[in-house]
């Protein structure tokens, strides 16, 4: 199956008028291979040994993100990274946790089957198109909670 991910976002590419280097492939790979949001500096520690400059993971992921292959969330002024096509979940919101700032995504169909209801009244109300959405709550996870929790007693 990822296979079959690798050779659309291959044709993607190409067709922009890029090359599909081995270099491009390592970095698209991590995103599948993440199970979590990635910045560029975690991309590059996470390919240390293949000998691929930060700068070259910079370019390429805002040349990804331009392409619409990875999606850019911003916070706190860090850029985090997502795989936007062939996303399991391609409607989501985030939620950042402000003491391990881990960013954990909110996928329950039921609250994404409520935003779909809020966004068509949006887009009634104002006549707009709505493409993409950006949503990114702001707190503590549960992890933080328990920690906070035990050390309050």
């Amino acid at each position: 199956m990822i296979v079959e991910y690798y050779d659309k976002i291959k044709k993607i590419i190409e067709k922009h008028g890029f090359k599909f280097t081995k270099q491009r492939e390592l970095i698209i790979n991590e995103f599948f291979l993440a199970n979590k949001h990635l910045s560029v500096e975690e991309i590059y520690d996470r390919l240390k040994g293949t000998n691929i400059g930060l700068a070259t993971i910079y370019r390429n992921v805002k040349i990804f993100s331009n392409m619409g292959i990875i999606k850019e969330i911003v916070v706190d002024g860090v850029s985090y990274y997502e795989l936007k096509m062939y996303s399991k979940k391609p409607l989501h919101i985030h939620f950042k946790c402000i003491q391990c700032h881990d960013i954990i995504d909110i996928d329950e169909k039921d609250i994404s089957l409520e935003y779909l209801k809020l966004n068509n009244v949006i887009e009634d109300k104002n006549e707009l198109e709505i493409y993409d959405i950006n949503i990114m709550l702001i707190g503590l996870c549960k992890r933080c909670r328990e920690v906070n929790k035990c050390q309050g007693q």
